[in-house]
């Protein structure tokens, strides 16, 4: 048996609506809002007492999902500084291809983003770059070039 598909990639938030700012921005599409809560809620992530709200926004081509939790119970722990470098163990970045790639970094950069390093070019295939955006996530940015 294999899987379907991916479905999304969860991330925890403490500012929601500057999260989903930055995502919409970005070219993500708010799919919708909700409270995650009860029992299915604490069996699935083995905690007590859960009360979070969740944001599911997509890509317009609609095949990639990021899950925003913003966690009002049980208390969100912190695993050290957000500015955390690249080689960090575990989950480290989301990627999205993107237009236009030095447009992009300007439309998000009033959303707090800001390069990791520089815009690099992959020899004639690619431009690439890393921004840290909200809660300090590593977001890659990827432009082929025509």
């Amino acid at each position: 048996m294999a899987i379907q598909r991916m479905d999304n990639v969860g991330i925890v938030v403490e500012d929601m609506d500057a999260a989903i700012a930055f995502f919409v921005e970005l070219g993500m599409e708010l799919e919708g809002r909700a409270v995650a809560e009860g029992p299915v809620a604490d069996q699935c992530t083995g905690l007590d007492g859960v009360r979070c709200d969740i944001a599911m926004v997509r890509t317009p081509d609609g095949h990639s999902r990021l899950e925003l939790a913003k966690y009002h119970s049980p208390a969100v722990i912190s695993d050290g500084p957000r500015n955390r470098p690249h080689n960090i163990l575990g989950t480290h970045r989301v990627m999205f291809a993107v237009d236009d790639l030095e447009d992009t970094v300007a439309r998000l950069r009033p959303h707090g983003a800001e390069l990791v390093g520089e815009i690099a070019r992959f020899e004639d295939s690619h431009l690439l770059c890393y921004v840290r955006g909200p809660e300090g996530i590593i977001v890659g940015l990827a432009e082929q070039l025509r």
